[in-house]
C-alpha cells in the first residue's frame, strides 16, 4: 500500500511585539492548522534588526509550501521581500495599526479567519513595486504622508491606534508644499508643488478613504497621485474631492505608470510600507508585475 501523501507545512513569521500571549497564539495556530490538515508550522521570530525578510527567505530554504505574515504592513513587507519571485505563496496574519494591505483584500480581521483564508484562500498573483531597489506592497510617499509617520510614536499608535496617525497629520496641514518634478513612464516632466507625494499598489486607506481609486494589485501597474494643499481649509477640500470622487483642478493629479521618476529641489524624508526610509533628491519607481503569490479570500481575487 502507498504511503499517504506527506502534508503541507509553512512558515510562522511573528513580530513578536503585536502579541500579548505568544503561547496562546502558538495554541491557537497550532489548532486551525490541524483542523485544516497542516503540519507542526516553522516558528520564527522577527528582531529589531530583520523584520522579516530574512526569516522568509530561512523559510523558503527549508521547502515550507506556505509562508505566513503575522504582525502589520512592515512586517508583511519583509516577508514578501524574502518570497518574491519565488513561487513560494504569502499569507496575511493582520496584527498591526494599519494593515493596509490586508484591508484592501477584504481579508478578515480575526485571528481564526485569517489563518483559515492563510491555508484555504485562493493563491492570486499581485504586483509588487520597488522605490531606489526597496520593495513595496501597499504605498510609498513623501511630504505630509512621511511626515505623518515620522510624528506617530510606538507609545502612541499603541494607546490611540489609527488616530495616532491622524493627530500627527493634523500638526502638519500647515506645511509649505516642496517642488516636484515627475516623468511617468519616460513621459514629459511634469513640475509641481506637492504637499504629498503617494504611489501606490492599492488605493484605500483606512476609514474607506479612496486615495487611489483606480489601483489595481493584479493589473501590472502603479498609481501615483500629488495632492496640493497647503492649510486647513485646502486639505479639507481636497479630502472633499478625494472622498466624492470628483475633478480637483490643480489640486490633484493621478497617473498610472510602470516606471516613475521623481525629482525634489531638496532632501525629502520618504515612507515604504509605513515605515521611514530616510531622506533623498531623487526617487525611482518600479512595477513588478506578478511578483508575490497572495492567499485571499474568495470573493476578492
Amino acid at each position: 500500500m502507498p504511503d499517504a501523501a506527506p502534508v503541507s507545512r509553512a512558515a510562522v513569521v511573528v513580530n513578536p511585539t503585536k502579541l500579548d500571549d505568544q503561547e496562546t497564539f502558538r495554541k491557537s495556530v497550532r489548532r486551525v492548522m490541524e483542523d485544516h490538515g497542516w503540519d507542526e508550522p516553522l516558528w520564527l521570530e522577527t528582531t529589531p534588526e530583520d523584520p522579516g525578510r530574512g526569516q522568509a527567505e530561512s523559510a523558503v530554504s527549508a521547502g515550507v509550501g506556505l509562508v505566513l505574515a503575522c504582525g502589520g504592513d512592515g512586517t508583511v513587507t519583509a516577508c514578501a521581500e524574502g518570497v518574491a519571485d519565488t513561487g513560494v505563496p504569502l499569507a496575511i496574519i493582520p496584527m498591526g495599526t494599519g494593515n493596509l494591505l490586508a484591508r484592501n483584500i477584504g481579508l478578515p480581521t480575526g485571528l481564526d479567519e485569517a489563518l483559515a483564508v492563510a491555508l484555504d484562500g485562493v493563491q492570486q498573483p499581485i504586483d509588487a513595486g520597488r522605490v531606489n531597489g526597496t520593495l513595496f506592497v501597499v504605498m510609498a510617499g513623501l511630504g505630509l504622508d512621511a511626515e505623518m509617520l515620522r510624528g506617530a510614536s510606538d507609545p502612541l499608535k499603541k494607546r490611540l491606534g489609527w488616530f495616532a496617525y491622524a493627530i500627527s497629520a493634523a500638526r502638519h496641514l500647515g506645511d509649505r508644499p516642496v517642488r516636484v518634478t515627475v516623468s511617468a513612464d519616460g513621459g514629459r516632466r511634469r513640475r509641481m508643488r506637492a504637499s504629498t507625494l503617494v504611489v501606490g499598489n492599492v488605493g484605500w486607506l483606512r476609514g474607506g478613504l479612496p486615495l487611489l481609486p483606480d489601483a489595481r494589485p493584479d493589473d501590472g501597474m502603479l498609481d501615483a497621485v500629488v495632492l496640493i494643499a497647503g492649510g486647513p481649509a485646502r486639505w479639507l477640500a481636497v479630502a472633499a474631492a478625494i472622498v466624492l470622487r470628483r475633478q480637483a483642478h490643480g489640486k490633484i493629479y493621478r497617473v498610472k505608470f510602470t516606471e516613475l521618476q521623481v525629482w525634489l529641489d531638496h532632501e525629502q524624508a520618504w515612507e515604504l510600507d509605513g515605515e521611514l526610509m530616510g531622506s533623498s533628491r531623487q526617487l525611482t519607481v518600479v512595477a513588478q508585475p506578478g511578483a508575490l503569490l497572495l492567499r485571499m479570500p474568495p470573493e476578492s481575487a
